[in-house]
């Protein structure tokens, strides 16, 4: 049995606190990369998911990805794309990241996009 990573047991972690709080409502699951950053509602319960966007999205190529005009973008885009599914409530799944930054910024854009968390 290998040894978790430092970044595997905090993501771990975050993740079970994130589907103990959940109480059904979807997850908004965020990755981040060096050049890119996205982001998914998915519906645990499912297995589905519901929205997603990204820096990669024919509407967002021509900026740039890495940064945190970009990812306050893929926010307001995410948080568009899942009110018009038909959600409203989600819980916010940071993954490993910390809560600043890029990611900081796209949960603000996606609060200001109409989805509470």
């Amino acid at each position: 049995m290998a040894k978790l990573s430092t970044t595997e047991r905090r993501k771990n972690r975050v993740r079970r606190a994130v589907k103990a709080r959940a109480n059904g409502r979807p997850r908004l699951s965020i990755h981040r990369s060096n050049q890119n950053i996205y982001a998914q509602v998915i519906d645990d319960t499912n297995g589905v998911t519901l929205a997603a966007a990204s820096t990669l999205d024919e509407s967002l190529k021509g900026k740039a990805g890495g940064n945190v005009a970009a990812a306050g973008e893929v926010g307001k885009l995410v948080a568009e794309r899942a009110t018009k599914a038909g959600v409203k409530e989600v819980v916010f799944d940071r993954g490993s990241y910390i809560y600043h930054g890029r990611v900081k910024a796209l949960a603000d854009a996606a609060r200001e996009g109409g989805l509470s968390f």
